[in-house]
């Protein structure tokens, strides 16, 4: 692996690290989030692709890159969800087992990622080692019946929200579009989705439209952390680069930036003994992401 493609590899940290922390800051309902991310999304991927004279795609290329960015944006939707009973700093942990499952495993078994016995094996240790630290991040010293009920819910919301982000991953590998080019369409479909469920909550009664509140619109200002993490993201996991296998590990890495933040500035308290098991647990994630970029 080149030095550029490590560090178009590590966009997604920054990118992705910050968003649920910013996004969690700013407030405001699920719908908010998705309705203001994704328009955020839009206009950065617009201006992309204008500033490097992109054409638009056509055919299959357009129907699976709309189709990655419609399976992104409902798993966000079901994401934002479980922020709010269980907080991102322990959510997104959880995510990133669950989308390294998905979105490697499809990588190994469907795209040859990995090739030969000993990278197959480096590289399904490496996926141990990092379900084993994101364990260790939500692990909690004091059990309680409802905390419990409360992660057990997260764990299955995101257990099924999976299935958006293995879309949002291997859509755009069923054709031969890179990520450059898939980006915009991607936006395109998770706005689409945004409209949708908006729209939807928008006509009961109980809830406010999100159209109307400001809160959505600041929720922009997330949406550019997610294109920037979504673009390198992208263009990481073209064959050329590093692989959708050894790509997607290395943007989960966001996970250790995403956990921290929560904490710090979203007042998701630790115990002392909880914040040593989560920073260990943290250190094996990257541990393993190490031993991907080798491979």
């Amino acid at each position: 692996m080149n030095a550029t493609a490590l560090l178009i590899g590590l966009g997604p940290l920054l990118g992705w690290g910050l968003y649920p922390t910013i996004a969690s800051k700013i407030g405001g309902r699920p719908v908010n989030q998705i309705l203001g991310s994704t328009i955020g999304t839009l206009i950065f991927a617009f201006v992309f692709a204008l500033v490097n004279g992109l054409s638009f795609p056509t055919g299959m290329d357009l129907v699976f890159s709309i189709l990655s960015g419609v399976g992104w944006a409902i798993a966000q939707i079901i994401t934002f969800k479980s922020f709010t009973l269980i907080g991102s700093s322990r959510a997104m942990p959880i995510t990133t087992a669950f989308q390294l499952l998905g979105a490697s495993l499809w990588g190994v078994l469907a795209l040859g990622n990995w090739p030969g016995t000993t990278a197959k094996l480096l590289g399904g240790l490496a996926l141990i080692l990092i379900i084993i630290g994101a364990w260790m991040t939500v692990w909690t010293e004091e059990k309680n019946k409802e905390n419990s009920s409360l992660l057990k819910s997260a764990v299955i919301l995101l257990a099924v929200g999976e299935i958006g982000y293995w879309a949002y991953s291997a859509a755009p590998q069923a054709t031969n579009i890179d990520g450059m080019h898939a980006f915009f369409p991607q936006a395109i479909g998770m706005v689409i989705v945004a409209v949708v469920y908006s729209a939807i909550l928008t006509s009961k009664d109980s809830e406010p439209s999100a159209f109307k509140e400001a809160v959505s619109y600041k929720h922009i200002f997330s949406g550019f952390f997610f294109a920037f993490a979504a673009l390198t993201y992208l263009i990481s996991a073209q064959p050329n680069m590093n692989g959708l296998a050894t790509g997607f590990i290395l943007s989960q890495t966001s996970v250790v930036l995403a956990t921290l933040t929560g904490i710090w500035f979203l007042g998701q308290k630790k115990t002392k003994k909880e914040m040593t098991v989560t920073i260990i647990g943290l250190l094996l994630i990257l541990a393993a992401a190490a031993m991907t970029v080798m491979l």
